[in-house]
């Protein structure tokens, strides 16, 4: 057998390798873009996958596609569903616009292993299941590929959740863990009122519980499919029970909760539930951004910075300083972060690119979106294990630098007020003294009135202390 059969499309012949369940299709597609390497996202696989094993059993329910072409379709398209072929999707996302060739070597290679299974070899002439024809029967590019993005969008959105909330909840048992760790407030980069170390940490954790609260909101308008709008949103060449049982059947397969379009050309036309699921992914990641920035700031030094929290020491950190150990977890977070915040610049500008019918610039906003939601799963899920996990707190650090913290005279302010206050403040900072020493110094207090008025614990549960 010869290392190529020939194939045949509207075009004409293309040599496409022999044992490629793909065809002259996919093959043209991979010549004509030879642009990055990359290659699509399992959750894009898998939700086009998911699409034609549901065409095939509404078709065949519906009488319009023989039984056993559709059993055999349904089959193949399980084995793609279930990873079997993922080797078989060889296009480059940056292709031609809407996404026909992703299409199409979905189309292709589910046509091929369908006629296999029916008992045909790659290379004959003649078989039975056409990847146009049966495969793609009812379908357009235009509302396969948009739906194939909220699928897979859907299909991870509960192992992205429970990622952040995994590390939400490694934030909140440190947060309980450090809840007697009294340390120096910053605002502006400057010593600010006390605040437990507990507080400071258990603030990260909510911030990403809420984060994940605007995931899920953000994801509802994905579960709007316009499976059946065809090319422009008429639903020419589809049954006009097509695009109901398709939504019912999808639900029921996948287990994801999937409602009807109300305008199926609005869903041609329009990419903004996309939009608006990845802008709550470039919240997250800007939140998690600032979440790292912290841990970098509290863990600076060891001996020059404020080294208030120790990470684990998970490898060497300079290839030229001995024993020098850097916080790479979080340098690598932010980077991925900023990559996820890239990517969602990119669908913007993808969705405001759509013209009258259609957006063609499909295949980048699909691949970005899974992009962002596999670097977030994976960044966060080891950021979590290697690091937050790990964390300890520098007791007697954050305590000396708290001794040594003017801004605790804030606390005087309702007993001898704003002016005198500050007057106190300069002094201890200016003789390298504390602020009750200076205080009981200058008669303002009793060393008792202090004592009872400087407590630092106390000052972070609120409230007039007097």
């Amino acid at each position: 057998m010869t290392e190529y059969r020939i194939e045949r499309d509207s075009l004409g012949e293309v040599r496409v390798p022999a044992h490629a369940y793909y065809a002259a299709q996919t093959q043209r597609a991979v010549e004509n873009f030879p642009v990055s390497g990359l290659k699509q996202y399992r959750a894009f696989i898998w939700g086009m996958a998911v699409i034609k094993r549901a065409a095939a059993e509404v078709h065949k329910d519906l009488g319009l596609l023989d039984a056993e072409l559709a059993d055999a379709i349904i089959q193949a398209a399980e084995e793609v569903i279930e990873g079997k072929h993922d080797d078989q999707f060889v296009v480059d996302p940056f292709q031609a616009g809407a996404g026909t060739s992703h299409n199409m070597n979905t189309n292709e290679v589910i046509a091929n292993r369908a006629n296999e299974i029916l008992g045909y070899a790659l290379d004959d002439a003649e078989k039975p299941i056409h990847p146009n024809d049966h495969v793609n029967m009812a379908q357009s590019t235009n509302d396969t590929i948009p739906t194939a993005i909220r699928l897979g969008a859907l299909w991870r959105l509960d192992e992205l959740c429970d990622t952040l909330q995994t590390c939400a909840d490694a934030f909140w048992e440190k947060a309980k863990e450090w809840d007697d760790v009294v340390k120096s407030g910053r605002t502006h980069l400057q010593d600010a009122v006390p605040v437990r170390l507990g507080q400071e940490v258990g603030a990260w954790a909510k911030a990403i519980e809420r984060n994940i609260e605007k995931l899920r909101v953000a994801a509802e308008g994905l579960r709007r499919l316009g499976i059946g709008g065809t090319a422009t949103g008429s639903g020419l060449n589809a049954h006009p029970e097509y695009h109901s049982r398709m939504v019912k059947l999808l639900s029921e397969r996948t287990g994801l909760t999937l409602y009807e379009s109300d305008n199926l050309f609005e869903s041609m036309q329009s990419h903004q539930d996309a939009v608006f699921f990845s802008g709550a992914l470039r919240s997250t990641a800007q939140d998690f951004t600032r979440i790292a920035n912290d841990i970098r700031l509290l863990s600076s030094g060891p001996t020059t910075g404020l080294d208030e929290i120790h990470l684990p020491a998970v490898q060497p950190g300079s290839s030229i300083m001995p024993g020098k150990v850097n916080p790479v977890l979080a340098e690598m977070l932010n980077q991925a972060m900023f990559h996820i915040m890239g990517n969602d610049h990119a669908i913007a500008m993808c969705a405001q690119a759509g013209q009258l019918e259609l957006n063609v610039m499909m295949p980048i906003m699909g691949y970005n979106l899974f992009q962002m939601m596999d670097v977030m799963i994976g960044a966060v899920r080891a950021f979590t294990q290697k690091l937050v996990v790990g964390m300890t707190a520098n007791r007697e650090q954050a305590e000396r630098w708290l001794a040594r913290n003017p801004i605790l005279v804030t606390a005087l302010n309702p007993i001898i007020g704003y002016l005198k206050g500050a007057e106190v403040a300069k002094k201890a900072l200016a003789e390298g003294k504390t602020i009750r020493e200076v205080v009981v110094e200058l008669g303002y207090m009793t060393a008792e009135e202090a004592d009872a008025a400087l407590d630092a614990r106390r000052m972070t549960e609120g409230g007039i202390l007097k």
